[in-house]
């Protein structure tokens, strides 16, 4: 103990010389603005290798052999926006019984006990525009996953009971999708945009259920998965050579059966003009608000411009964050969005969320953010700060090859080239202050500004016939089996 104390005075003693001979100096705080950091690394694109089977299934392989592991993806050139109209919701059990149903060769149970057992995973679904399907695996047992995986996507069994019990899932869905005030205000904010009949907003009903059928999921894969309307990647470790034969072994001999899915797409065009829509609900004590009109597209030459002009409208330190939400009080949220898609308009978005009584305070200040930035031009300031943190971001894009294989087949499938995402770097790079004020003025169109209030209309004061529209109610009632539903 006494030894103990000694060497431990003995440390301290040092300890004191060495802070006098090197005094210990604070670094001056500095603001952000002060700060540098270095520039992001080059971004490129990993070799990978691209062929096509006779049979029309297109391939993509990039090697990664950081890790033992194999992943693919197969996109497929389907989508719920094809299913018919007192059907909705067919094309989602599809993909959703595809793998939940097991194969011709395999029960649901075993498929689930065979990659159990190997910490391996496949998935499968169909979205609105696309159907997908995915695997996971160890290197060591790539094949007899992607057999199991190539199984799944050209026999699957659509098991009866399966399918009823996507069926029923579905309808707790449906019997729970008002619980959420956002959801609703996202939902009939869509369908006051697209119109409550078009495919990019309709949405499933108990009596859209009703109406499919075992037989309806299987028609509805036959004209979906075929070699001709899928894209395949895979991204991992493995030989290309041998991941070439293996693939050629597992979908070489499949061969399309039925008619394929139109390639003609729905029109869109915005639905309401305009207007103040309401959904009254009672028990709420705040508002949940959504502004906006239809948006445009990836490949529109404006995109880069409109992109920075959204930085300069929404996030933290942004126009709406600082005028609407820090210096006016009125918001507990707030943002925008320059909404695009790959091959149909996107919607632009204004939304937040506010206490009752600042619902309509809200609404005016939002849209006058929206004016201001069509009328007045941007700073200098606020040009370089959108522009960097878009730029910055752009690294993000390619995180690790799986993303960056994503993103290829994406770009495959919409029928963009290959660089877009380069493209687009440069022409966020090109943006100027004029860029940023021509597209705010040619895009952003206040006349064509919808609004949707989900809230407690007793609470809310001013009243919204305050803002000088007439104010829409929403009938949100979901309808029971059998019936129609409400506004259509």
């Amino acid at each position: 103990m006494k030894l103990f104390r000694l060497s431990s005075l003995f440390v301290l003693a040092c300890l004191v010389v060495l802070l006098r001979v090197h005094p210990a100096v604070a670094d001056t705080p500095k603001h952000y603005t002060d700060l540098k950091f270095s520039s992001p690394p080059e971004v490129k694109v990993p070799d990978y290798t691209q062929f096509k089977l006779k049979n029309g299934l297109t391939v993509y392989l990039m090697e990664d052999h950081e890790l033992p592991l194999v992943s693919g993806t197969a996109i497929v050139r389907t989508g719920d926006r094809f299913e018919p109209a007192n059907q909705v919701g067919l094309g989602e059990l599809t993909g959703i019984v595809m793998r939940s149903g097991g194969t011709q060769k395999r029960s649901a149970n075993q498929v689930n006990q065979f990659l159990e057992q190997r910490a391996a995973s496949i998935e499968t679904s169909i979205s609105t525009t696309a159907g997908n399907a995915s695997f996971n695996t160890l290197t060591e047992d790539l094949p007899e996953v992607f057999d199991l995986f190539a199984e799944v996507i050209q026999q699957p069994a659509f098991a009866d009971n399966q399918v009823t019990i996507a069926k029923v899932q579905a309808q707790g869905g449906i019997a729970r999708r008002n619980d959420d005030p956002n959801s609703i205000a996202g939902r009939e904010f869509q369908k006051l945009i697209y119109g409550a009949e078009s495919p990019y907003a309709r949405i499933t009903e108990f009596s859209t259920l009703a109406n499919i059928t075992r037989q309806d999921l299987v028609n509805f894969y036959q004209r979906s998965f075929r070699p001709d309307q899928m894209l395949l990647g895979i991204v991992g470790d493995f030989d290309p050579k041998q991941m070439r034969s293996l693939i050629e072994a597992k979908f070489g001999t499949w061969k399309p059966t039925g008619q394929a899915m139109p390639r003609q797409l729905p029109q869109v065009t915005q639905a309401k003009q305009g207007g103040i829509f309401f959904v009254n609900q009672p028990q709420l004590n705040q508002s949940y608000l959504q502004i906006g009109h239809l948006g445009g597209s990836l490949n529109s030459p404006d995109y880069p411009a409109l992109s920075v002009m959204e930085d300069v409208l929404s996030g933290f330190g942004r126009r709406l964050f600082n005028e609407v939400r820090s210096r006016q009080g009125l918001a507990y949220s707030v943002y925008a969005s320059w909404g695009a898609q790959f091959d149909h308009p996107g919607v632009f978005l204004a939304a937040g969320e506010t206490r009752s009584q600042a619902t309509v305070p809200f609404i005016q200040a939002v849209k006058k953010e929206i004016e201001r930035i069509r009328k007045e031009p941007i700073s200098q300031e606020e040009l370089g700060f959108a522009k960097d943190t878009v730029l910055n971001s752009f690294i993000f894009n390619f995180q690790d090859p799986a993303q960056t294989l994503s993103r290829l087949l994406r770009y495959e499938y919409y029928g963009y080239p290959k660089d877009f995402i380069f493209q687009y770097r440069k022409g966020v790079e090109a943006t100027t202050v004029a860029d940023v004020q021509r597209v705010a003025q040619k895009y952003l169109q206040p006349e064509k500004l919808v609004t949707i209030v989900v809230g407690n209309e007793k609470e809310i004061n001013p009243p919204l016939s305050t803002l000088g529209q007439p104010v829409t109610a929403v009938d949100i009632t979901i309808p029971k089996p059998n019936q129609p539903a409400a506004g259509r």
